[in-house]
């Protein structure tokens, strides 16, 4: 059999056993096992102790469990709907300003947290509620959050890119400074629909009479500026040459943890543990599947089919655009079935080669790839978001939240074709911090 026939083999049973439900690292471990058994004989498993220690041995995986306390730490307090309050009360007599208010609290969260599920919910729980409270169609009100969510995977720091860069051998701090204009050119997208639609549908709020004093709007900041200064720090430290990705990483899930004591109060037993507790679940998750995904890398390296689909590709002689159109495109539909991480670990040891022998940049294509995988948080039948906002408002059916998500869907495909047109936005800004 062919290292190309063998690719496809591995695609379909990958997919199907992740779209089954069965958890990403055994889905791959098993897949990689099962190959290596079939094709290299029962040999081949003594490599696989050495390969996923080798793998995981990296200290760039020391900020993973770090960043996910971090995020934990946040998502625990009542850090979003403050957020919430703070930007819709500055924001009050804007068209549209309580859907504008919650994308960009839903920015900041991710900033935060670096996750879209627990974005949605932080949000979406004070959030969506009010906004209905206040006139807002439903569709709208869910679909904002359920895309403002989706920030959370490309604005640093972020769990995604760091899984990228460790597929793809690339920095992980250029991938972060990289997402930051990307990030905020999709936020502008998002927040000049919400305007759009709020005006078209002449939205009328049912207290547009009420009038915010300077006290009222100034009231939360003593409680959001020290968690914005936290990520600031991070991002300093990281990018002014001050500490490595693992080092701020640790800083900030310290200076984390001592905000929300400080600031919420969160300062009992039951209360640390439960952020250890799902930090320690979440970074076990994460470091069982980056193990997973080496083995599943190392197998599609020794059948030669890593090499195959790139040589095959670079026999076609089609324009790069063509190809990179191709790509999106098995982004998309993975994206329909399967998780981020599922789909970044199993498809960058195929698609790295591919996109340097067409000339793409690494970092670029890091920031492609996370818009794609945006979208598959947003995309039926696995969409992640959607389900969040669904368990957050139990009486919005999923197709009214899948309506008011689609035009901002929309919005991610025009960010992937402005970046496709002027890449520089994503890669003007690492060269020029990190040269």
């Amino acid at each position: 059999m062919s290292p190309l026939l063998i690719g496809l083999l591995i695609f379909v049973v990958t997919t199907a056993l992740l779209a089954s439900g069965l958890p990403i690292a055994f889905g791959l471990g098993a897949v990689a096992l099962t190959f290596m058994v079939i094709f290299d004989g029962w040999n081949s498993v003594n490599f696989v102790p050495e390969t996923i220690f080798a793998g995981l041995e990296d200290f760039t995986l020391v900020s993973l469990p770090m960043f996910v306390l971090m995020g934990a730490a946040v998502a625990s307090s009542k850090a979003g709907s403050d957020l919430y309050e703070a930007l819709a009360r500055w924001l009050h007599k804007v068209p549209g300003s309580l859907v504008i208010s919650n994308i960009g609290a839903c920015a900041l969260f991710a900033a935060l947290t670096g996750s879209s599920p627990a974005t949605c919910a932080a949000i979406g729980k004070m959030g969506i509620p009010e906004m209905r409270r206040r006139g807002y169609d439903a569709d709208l009100a869910t679909g904002a959050i359920a895309a403002g969510g989706t920030l959370g995977i490309l604005i640093p720091p972020s769990i995604t890119m760091i899984l990228y860069g460790i597929a793809s051998e690339t920095s992980i701090g250029r991938l972060f400074i990289a997402g930051i204009i990307p990030g905020l050119l999709l936020m502008f997208l998002f927040m000049g629909w919400a305007l759009f639609l709020s005006w078209k549908r002449g939205t009328k709020l049912i207290d547009s009479d009420r009038i915010y004093s300077l006290k009222e709007k100034f009231e939360l900041m003593p409680k959001l500026l020290p968690l914005i200064a936290v990520i600031v720090g991070v991002v300093y430290a990281l990018y002014g040459g001050i500490a490595t990705p693992s080092e701020a990483a640790g800083v900030g899930a310290m200076l984390c943890l001592l905000m929300v004591v400080v600031i919420y109060r969160l300062w009992s037993w039951r209360d640390q543990w439960a952020i250890l507790r799902d930090a320690l679940r979440e970074s076990g998750m994460l470091l069982m599947i980056i193990g997973t995904s080496i083995l599943f890398g190392y197998m599609m390296s020794s059948l030669q089919v890593t090499q195959a689909v790139a040589q095959s590709i670079a026999d076609m002689q089609v324009n790069r655009w063509i190809i990179l159109a191709a790509i999106n495109l098995l982004l998309l539909v993975a994206g329909c079935f399967l998780p981020p991480a599922a789909i970044i670990l199993m498809t960058t040891p195929i698609l790295m080669p591919v996109i340097t022998a067409a000339g793409f940049d690494p970092i670029w294509f890091g920031v492609i790839l996370t818009i794609n995988m945006e979208l598959g948080l947003i995309t039926p039948p696995v969409g992640l978001n959607l389900f969040v906002i669904n368990g957050i408002t139990p009486d919005v059916r999923l197709p009214t939240i899948l309506k008011g998500a689609l035009p901002f869907m929309a919005s991610m495909v025009v960010a992937i074709v402005i970046l496709c047109v002027f890449p520089e936005l994503a890669t003007w800004l690492p060269s020029k911090v990190m040269g």
